[in-house]
This record gives structure tokens, sequence and C-alpha cells, in this order.
């Protein structure tokens, strides 16, 4: 995908057939990554967009949305799926686990839309009621696509969210954490998403997010993308201090570097689907600790490509990731 982004590493050919065309760059030489830069991810969106389930079916054929984490997300960011995935739950009994789980993942973004970003202290009462029902519904389906296609690990890792959401407790998101690991130790979104529900702003204690992240990673092979999670407990630290500099720390530099030379920058990393956000992931995490060894090497390998996670976090995230590529 994109010849010239392929550098060491690279587990996919240069010349991808389903490679979509780079769009014309934006000030600072970057451009936002679309459908993961894939043109049958693109045609599954489009057909989502355009509420033709028979398309969205036939489009997500050449992908597993029970174990395709990335290409789930996709769907769920598509604007309007609720308004009519309702119907192919209850008309479409072959297919019903797929819908339930679009429909599930779907109903989690709405549920946070409604919710918004606020604080919990100023969100309105009748944002939190809107957030809960559709949260409901996300669970409701979500269990029950779990049930029918017990192989299924996606459903797990939403359910993660919608749990951290509603609040139901450390003993059912253990659960949840268990039965998600118990189909793949080493799911990078499913520690991710364990990782944000270890923040002190949910409930969990200072430093236990990066202890979790660092016994994760320690049991990976090299070359594994689950060292993100390294990078992606950094970030998390970064957002609970509330503090700019917070990461321009020697030891963090070094635990960083490490973990992208023994991660997206080893040898044995493959480029999937969706590898660019694994970039970025690093990319924001070495930018905020001013590291200045390996940095020009992720930004390199990008082309510009960027992607919103994580940048979500900073408040004017296109304008900082201009800024720090265009950084020596």
């Amino acid at each position: 995908m994109f010849g010239k982004l392929f550098g060491r590493g690279g587990g996919r050919p240069a010349a991808d057939p389903h490679a979509l065309f780079v769009p014309r760059k934006q000030k600072g030489g970057m451009y936002t990554l679309r459908a993961l830069g894939d043109a049958r991810v693109q045609a599954l969106v489009d057909a989502a967009g355009a509420g033709d389930w028979e398309a969205v079916k036939a489009a997500a054929a050449p992908f597993d949305l029970g174990r395709d984490h990335q290409v789930l997300a996709e769907l769920a960011e598509v604007d309007g799926v609720q308004e009519w995935i309702g119907r192919a739950v209850e008309e479409d009994k072959e297919h019903r686990a797929t819908a339930l789980l679009i429909s599930g993942a779907r109903h989690i973004i709405w549920g946070w839309q409604a919710r918004t970003a606020a604080r919990a202290a100023d969100v309105t009462r009748e944002q939190w009621r809107l957030f809960h029902e559709r949260l409901d519904i996300a669970e409701e389906q979500l269990l029950e696509a779990a049930e029918l296609r017990p192989e299924w690990i996606t459903p797990w890792r939403r359910l993660l969210t919608s749990g951290r959401g509603m609040s139901l407790g450390s003993a059912v998101n253990e659960t949840r954490l268990d039965a998600a690991l118990r189909r793949d130790p080493l799911d990078l979104e499913t520690h991710i998403e364990w990782l944000s529900q270890l923040q002190p702003r949910w409930g969990g204690e200072p430093g236990q997010g990066l202890a979790f992240a660092r016994k994760a990673f320690a049991g990976a092979p090299d070359g594994h993308r689950l060292g993100c999670v390294i990078a992606m407990a950094h970030i998390e630290e970064w957002v609970e201090s509330e503090t700019d500099g917070f990461l321009d720390r020697a030891e963090v530099q070094e635990e960083l570097r490490e973990a992208a030379r023994r991660s997206i920058l080893h040898p044995a990393y493959e480029r999937r689907l969706g590898w660019q956000e694994d970039f970025n992931v690093f990319a924001m995490a070495l930018s905020l600790s001013n590291e200045g060894i390996v940095t020009p090497s992720v930004y390199h390998e990008l082309g510009g490509a960027y992607t919103p996670w994580p940048w979500k976090y900073l408040a004017e995230p296109e304008k900082m990731y201009a800024r720090f590529r265009r950084r020596p």
C-alpha cells in the first residue's frame, strides 16, 4: 500500500491492488488516511452510508469482522447506520450475528456522541439518558452476537467500552477482558481498551495502566504490534497529568525508543491493513516526549499519513501532527 511508505519490515507488497490513491497532501505534507487506505474498506463504508445491507454483506466478504477491530471501527463510525441496521438484525436470520455486531458497535459510538467528551459534571440529564439508552441496546446486541459466534473477539472488546461507560464494575469488566484475551492473548485493541479502564479518571490507580502495558508487551514476540500499548500507556499518563512536558524525560524517551524498535520498527513487524494507526500512536507518544532518535524514522515511514486516533486527545490534532512532523 502506497509504495513509498514501505520501508523496513513491510509485510505486504508495495504494489497493492486495493490501495486507495493518496489524496492531495495538505499543508505540512500530510493527509488524512481514509478507509484504512483500502478501496475494499471504502466500498464497505460507502455501502453502509447508503444503507444497503446487501452491499454491506458483499463488501464485508474479504474481512473477518469478528476479529478485525479496525474494519469494524470504520463501519461503526458511519453516521446513520443505526437508522437501518435494526431491520437487518430482525430480518436476516442467516447473518443476524454480523448485523448485531455492527449495530452494537455503532450504538456505542452513537451513545458517546450523545454524552459528548465533556466532564461528567457537565453532561446534562438528557445526555445521560440517551447515553445509557444507546449503551443498553449495544450491550444486549453484542452479548447476543458473542453467544451466536463464540469464536469472535470484537464483541468482547466493544463490551469493555460499554461496560466502562455504564460503570458496570470491575467484576463484570474483568470477566469480559478474560473472555477477549482467551480468544487472543496478544490482541492490541483489547489491551488498549483495558488500559483506558485502568486510568484514574475511570477509577484506576496512578501508574496501574503503565504497569499493565509493560507486563503485556514483555510477553509479546519481537515485531508484534502490541508494542503500541507502551506508547498508549505513556499518552494516557500524559492525559492524566494535564502537563505539557510530562513525558519529556530521558527514561520515558528510552522506553518508547526501545518499544518502537522491538515492535513497529522491527523487521518482523507486519504492515497489515491499518498499520498507519500503529505508527501514529508511536509518532504522538515519541513527539510528546521530545524523543529525537527514532521519531524521524516513524514519520518518514508514514509519509504524511495521519489517523485521527490517537491525536484526538489534542485540541488541534491535525495542526499538532504537522508541527511535530516538521520538527527537526
